[in-house]
């Protein structure tokens, strides 16, 4: 059996108790059923919140101090390397020996010159005793006496020099060895053994104390945020959060990145997660914030901007805000009224304008973790 539109609209009206009007459009009968609600949905209201504020940044991890370990002689041959690249060492600790044959002769030999300079002042010394004691009988001139003084005091300015070359010989041969000038880490090795020593050659290089330190690059408008003994908060390559304290400030600007660097003191365990020159992300800790807080399921993000949907009597009207720190489940939002009711869920699924339904919503006490900006 066949029915008109008219007629199929006349019987479900009737079905509902109602029944058409003499002359009722079709068009009528659409506008009345679009006015049912389009969804049920629970409404909330802004909530503040005092969360904590930080500061994103990132940069490279480096050395606290590295220390240029070199020889002290020159054209001496290494006979020994004790240490290498990753090894933990002692301040005093022997990282690599100089053969000390011709070191050990020229010491040998200035020590013979300083045991003959005393002796030769010794002598000068008597001779002028006895020229004193003529002088004094009469049996030499005032000139004589004179002649041996001087000869004496020759003799003594002898052995000071000899003395003074023994001394450059004893701390020459005590720099066939090279030592560790602090505790730490070694990061690069250039010793070999059979190869001759140069001036200004670098053997090893000592990452001091073992301590590193974050290189944050932050811009001109954020540098002013930070100062020493702030909290931050690195990210380690494999996800490992380590723990720094802001150590200064770096004066000036780059005039090409406009960015300063932060200099983020680590704690020692921190070698074992990072290591220098890697780059890392993380955050500065700036304190606390009030913050104007909903659920993030009541927050539309679309083609960039962000949109919640305020209730106005049964139907919803579409509002543009903006959306600032994360913490859970929760968003910061600015640009709304703090008394305004809001759809609480299932805003993909409304538009501007739609007629709703409001059931009551089981509030949840929102929690406040740290937040991400």
């Amino acid at each position: 059996m066949k029915y008109t539109l008219t007629a199929l609209l006349a019987l479900m009206l009737a079905a509902c108790g109602e029944a058409p009007k003499e002359g009722a459009k079709p068009s009528a009968m659409q506008a009345k059923a679009a006015a049912k609600p389009a969804l049920t949905v629970a409404t909330t209201t802004p909530q503040p919140l005092d969360w904590p504020q930080t500061l994103k940044a990132s940069g490279n991890v480096a050395a606290w101090q590295e220390a240029v370990i070199g020889p002290e002689i020159s054209n001496y041959r290494i006979t020994e390397v004790r240490a290498s690249v990753g090894d933990v060492v002692k301040k005093g600790q022997v990282l690599a020996r100089i053969a000390a044959d011709t070191v050990e002769s020229e010491f040998a030999e200035v020590r013979a010159s300083v045991a003959e300079a005393e002796a030769t002042l010794a002598e000068a010394r008597a001779n002028h005793e006895r020229a004193k004691q003529l002088t004094a009988k009469g049996f030499y001139s005032a000139q004589q006496n004179t002649q041996t003084q001087t000869a004496a005091d020759t003799a003594l300015a002898r052995l000071d020099a000899a003395r003074a070359r023994l001394h450059s010989a004893e701390l020459k041969r005590s720099k066939a060895t090279v030592l560790a000038p602090d505790d730490g880490i070694i990061s690069a090795r250039s010793a070999t053994v059979g190869t001759l020593t140069q001036p200004g050659q670098e053997l090893f290089r000592l990452i001091r104390g073992g301590r590193l330190e974050w290189r944050a690059e932050v811009t001109a408008a954020e540098v002013a945020r930070l100062k020493p003994g702030q909290a931050a908060t690195l990210t380690s390559p494999n996800g490992e959060e380590v723990a720094g304290v802001v150590r200064a400030v770096a004066p000036t600007v780059d005039p090409q990145t406009l960015n300063a660097l932060v200099y983020v003191d680590l704690p020692a365990e921190a070698a074992g997660k990072l290591g220098a020159g890697m780059f890392a992300r993380g955050e500065f800790r700036l304190g606390q914030s009030p913050a104007m807080t909903l659920p993030q399921s009541a927050v539309l993000l679309r083609e960039g901007f962000a949109y919640v949907f305020r209730v106005e009597g049964d139907k919803v009207a579409q509002l543009k805000v903006t959306t600032g720190r994360r913490s859970a489940e929760r968003i910061e939002i600015g640009r709304l009224d703090a008394k305004a009711q809001v759809v609480a869920g299932g805003v993909g699924f409304l538009a501007d304008g739609d007629t709703v339904r409001i059931v009551p919503a089981q509030a949840a006490a929102p929690t406040t973790p740290a937040a991400k900006p």
